[in-house]
């Protein structure tokens, strides 16, 4: 076996026992001792072909990334409804997620748990997901007629601003909530509700009725 072959099979062995640490356990928890043991490598021998822990854990999370836009992309469709569109966007992550729970740890420990001194490159590996994803809300938008004054770029801004709340609100949980596990079910179980009132709001549109008698009322 050629060198160069040698080292790639190496670096593919050692990748492979990465994704397996990270996929099963947070940033601070995975550690490179763990790495060796499950690759059955010398630690000399990761330190020769990367750099350290963060340089493995910032490659398994841009593999997960791209596997993920790789498994929505292999499930194209074409988006006619609003509604429909994103159920089907949500249903393939969803299951994407199901059928690779270790993707799923990688992917939700570095939006919910992010090591901070890795917040910048972190962001950097997000852009070409976080474009697919923008891409599939405006053709969702395009589906809807938007209100007089609203463009389908303020409703995307509105779109996203949503959803960093939203995920910064599932961050505070992550902080207090030691089953990891269901709260990344509760993520996903809300995530399409919270969408979906982006999409079409919480109030009908008033029926030239006041408040029912009782209600509305502030002490």
């Amino acid at each position: 076996m050629k060198k160069l072959e040698k080292t790639q099979k190496t670096k593919e062995r050692i990748l492979a026992a990465a994704l397996s640490e990270f996929g099963s356990k947070s940033y601070d928890a995975a550690s490179v001792n763990s790495i060796c043991k499950t690759a059955q490598i010398p630690k000399g021998l990761i330190y020769h072909n990367f750099k350290g822990k963060d340089e493995l854990y910032l490659l398994c999370v841009q593999t997960c990334y791209e596997e993920l836009t790789a498994a929505l992309k292999a499930q194209s469709f074409e988006i006619r409804d609003a509604k429909e569109g994103l159920q089907n966007i949500l249903m393939i992550r969803q299951r994407f997620f199901q059928e690779n729970p270790g993707y799923a740890n990688i992917f939700f420990n570095a939006m919910l748990q992010p090591p901070k001194h890795l917040t910048e490159e972190l962001a950097q590996l997000r852009k070409g997901i976080d474009e697919y994803f923008n891409q599939c809300y405006l053709a969702i938008l395009d589906c809807l007629r938007l209100r007089d004054g609203i463009t389908r770029e303020a409703a995307l801004e509105y779109f996203l601003a949503v959803s960093e709340m939203f995920n910064g609100y599932f961050q505070k949980k992550a902080e207090q909530n030691g089953n990891y596990r269901e709260l990344i079910q509760d993520h996903e179980g809300q995530l399409s509700v919270i969408l979906d009132i982006m999409l079409y709001g919480i109030a009908k549109e008033p029926a030239g009725s006041s408040c029912q008698e009782g209600s509305g009322e502030v002490k």
